[in-house]
């Protein structure tokens, strides 16, 4: 006997086992126990979440010889025609393949027979969307008025592209995307029904790589099994998958932060010669720096991210280096090389100008803060620069020169308070004063910080500091008051 594959072997065959779409069998169960089945249904939701195994089984269960019941049998002569995909009265047709409107019309003939064993004629058609516009048309009619002994099913990954026509005549199911918990633990199962030990951390793993398929755990299981035969670890899934680990993740992370580019363009050399796909480590990565987004956003997120409470520890001192701004461009500069990837450029320049260009970034600052304490009339510390970002080098500004531009900076608005009585401050503390400012202003906006050095101090008046902008220097003047 040939060998069968997981995705084959342990294909659902009642609606109980159809894993984490409780909401579309249990009202489909129901429906079928009190006599409520309708005469179309519509499955929407991504790949391998279940929507034809759902199929089957609606099938399995309308011409079961017990039936119609929420629990076929899996033995008469219908239910097993079903199963083998060999049933006359279950046609399963790929919308894919036969997209043209003669393809419909053929199906329009054919629904005038009545089944030849079971109680009704079930069409399943798998990808409806990829239909023609005429084909859709050509069922409409059909599909609104079917004969009583005609049940039609569609399933698709892009409901958007049906029409609303056939929608308003179809009930319509959205499978969701597998939860991790609830693929380890279907995982784990299929695991000891094939006596194969494998940990908790290598369940976990194979259960994010999935992405919410059902079909895909199954698939990337079957390939691990192959390279480990018995005994599965973590190490074996990342070996067998070609995955990259999440220390190596982390260290190219904490290189970013340290600006560290040398470092950085050394472990991008060690996924090109390593021969990780680097498709996948910019995936990786991406889902590594959204981990980091949220424990920085809310440091109380461990317990709905999918990991071990010891790697969320290791994520949260991660995030701890780094702003929510930091990291929303980061995975900017990580969405932009994804999309250089699929142009076609060459993915050891792409990887490294992305890696570059991660580690020479500024820190974020918030500028509503900085205002805000200006307004103050405070002073914010050298210090401020968050970890892992280093200060920009003071830029060399040549003196301004010629007939000032005269930029005076607004006058503060009133404050109820009494004002304070005037205090005289000599030219050389007020001139020491905007030099330690300037030095201030460019740990925090070197744009604005290389427009302010062009200026040089006039006077204090009545509160207000006068500054002065080269002769040629208007829209300086105009780009710092904006």
């Amino acid at each position: 006997m040939s060998y069968l594959v997981f995705a084959r072997k342990y294909r659902p065959q009642q609606f109980d086992d159809v894993v984490g779409q409780q909401h579309v069998t249990r009202t489909l169960s129901n429906a079928i126990a009190n006599d409520r089945v309708g005469s179309g249904y519509l499955f929407c939701g991504p790949r391998g979440t279940g929507k034809t195994t759902t199929a089957r089984i609606l099938a399995r269960a309308i011409n079961c010889a017990d039936g119609p019941t929420p629990t076929p049998c899996g033995k008469c002569p219908a239910c097993k025609e079903i199963a083998g995909g060999n049933a006359l009265d279950v046609l399963e047709i790929d919308a894919a393949s036969n997209t043209g409107v003669d393809d419909v019309r053929t199906l329009r003939e054919n629904v005038r027979y009545l089944p030849t064993h079971g109680r009704k004629r079930i069409y399943i058609i798998d990808e409806v969307h990829r239909l023609s516009g005429a084909a859709f048309d050509a069922l409409l009619k059909t599909l609104e008025e079917p004969p009583s002994h005609v049940m039609f099913v569609f399933a698709t990954t892009e409901p958007l592209k049906v029409p609303e026509t056939i929608l308003s005549r179809t009930q319509r199911f959205d499978f969701k995307r597998v939860s991790v918990v609830d693929m380890a633990a279907n995982l784990k199962r299929i695991a000891d029904s094939e006596k194969l030990e494998i940990d908790d951390a290598a369940l976990t793993l194979l259960a994010r790589k999935a992405d919410g398929s059902v079909r895909d755990s199954l698939s990337l299981m079957d390939q691990v099994a192959a390279y480990a035969t018995t005994t599965v670890g973590e190490k074996e899934v990342i070996e067998a998958l070609g995955l990259v680990d999440r220390r190596f993740l982390m260290a190219f992370v904490e290189a970013v932060g340290d600006d560290d580019d040398r470092r950085a363009l050394k472990l991008t050399n060690e996924i090109i010669e390593g021969g990780i796909d680097v498709h996948d480590f910019v995936a990786e990565l991406l889902e590594h720096l959204r981990v980091l987004l949220v424990l920085s956003t809310d440091p109380e997120a461990g317990e709905s991210l999918a990991y071990t409470g010891e790697e969320v520890q290791h994520y949260a001192a991660q995030a701890s280096q780094f702003s929510a701004g930091d990291i929303l461009r980061l995975m900017k500069v990580a969405t932009d090389l994804k999309r250089d990837l699929r142009s076609g450029i060459e993915e050891r320049l792409a990887l490294q100008v992305a890696a570059v260009k991660m580690s020479r970034m500024e820190a974020t600052v918030n500028l509503t803060e900085v205002l805000a304490r200006l307004e103050q009339g405070e002073f914010l510390p050298a210090t401020s620069t968050p970890a892992g970002k280093k200060k920009p080098a003071k830029p060399v500004v040549p003196a301004p020169t010629g007939n000032p531009v005269t930029f005076v900076a607004p006058p503060r608005p009133a404050k109820p308070a009494q004002a304070k009585p005037t205090v005289d401050i000599s030219e050389e503390t007020i001139r020491e004063g905007w030099a330690q400012y300037l030095k201030t202003l460019a740990s925090q906006s070197k744009r604005l910080h290389s427009l302010m050095e062009l200026t040089q101090v006039v006077r204090l008046d009545a509160g207000r500091l006068v500054l002065s902008f080269p002769a040629a220097g208007a829209m300086y003047k105009q780009a710092a008051e904006k």
